[in-house]
């Protein structure tokens, strides 16, 4: 398959402060799911931002889509998608008005997005709040016009940063299966999230990230194996040097008598 990531030797230092990526070198292959995972502050979402063009001021090289990241980044742009945890909607708008916005940055004709958003308003399971301001919206509600946004023009890549957050059981499950179909259309997606028992069923690969380097890039299947470890979480646990986890939760039971 093709290479459609290429990172080599990636650094990156906050202002004045201690290093957040430490020489990151990793490819991803067009229509894997790549789960990238890591504790808070291992440089996850600042990975994510690199790879799509927010941040420049870092060393080391960086191709997406056979494109180098500092030079073509507004091209590459227009072929990605991206998802974060928070993002600010304009929640004055309404959501056909909002993906009217967001398919017209993507230089789409108005028909084929309001096509595509009341099909995927729908499926979503918020046909019946077409026209409504979104300030009256759940987190759930705005995550899943989020989703849209991210996915509606159809890119090559979509980036996902706790894409799942403030989503109830079934609308968690409905992702999954349009992440697994997008695999499946030869789509790329890049997934950074907490969730474990979701990245262990849909990644093709795991990729953990610790202290600002790649401690672990492999298949849950075989990362199980060298770990002798039975899930995702007691694997993360172990690598990542925390695990204290129920002798803690035991001494948190204590403090409460």
């Amino acid at each position: 398959m093709n290479t459609v990531i290429s990172i080599r030797q990636l650094h990156y230092t906050y202002s004045g402060e201690q290093p957040v990526l430490k020489g990151i070198d990793l490819e991803v292959r067009a229509g894997e799911i790549i789960g990238y995972i890591g504790p808070n502050g291992a440089g996850k979402s600042t990975t994510i931002k690199i790879l799509l063009g927010m941040i420049s001021d870092f060393s080391g090289e960086v191709e997406v889509l056979n494109r180098n990241i500092r030079t073509d980044a507004l091209e590459i742009k227009r072929k990605v998608g991206y998802v974060p945890e928070n993002a600010a909607l304009y929640e004055v708008l309404t959501p056909l008005e909002y993906l009217t916005f967001i398919g017209r940055l993507y230089s789409m004709e108005d028909s084929i997005i309001e096509r595509k958003a009341e099909d995927l308003l729908h499926l979503v399971g918020l046909s019946g709040h077409l026209n409504q301001r979104m300030n009256t919206f759940s987190k759930g509600m705005k995550q899943k016009v989020l989703l849209i946004s991210g996915m509606i023009h159809n890119p090559e890549i979509i980036f996902l940063d706790e894409p799942l957050s403030g989503l109830d059981a079934n609308a968690v499950i409905l992702v999954k299966e349009i992440l697994t179909q997008l695999r499946s259309a030869g789509k790329t997606i890049f997934y950074s999230s907490h969730i474990m028992d979701v990245v262990e069923k849909i990644s093709d690969r795991i990729v953990i990230l610790n202290q600002g380097q790649i401690i672990a890039n492999d298949t849950f299947e075989e990362l199980k194996e060298q770990a002798h470890l039975g899930s995702l979480e007691r694997i993360f646990q172990g690598l990542t040097g925390d695990d204290t986890t129920q002798s803690r939760a035991s001494d948190f039971l204590q403090a409460l008598q």
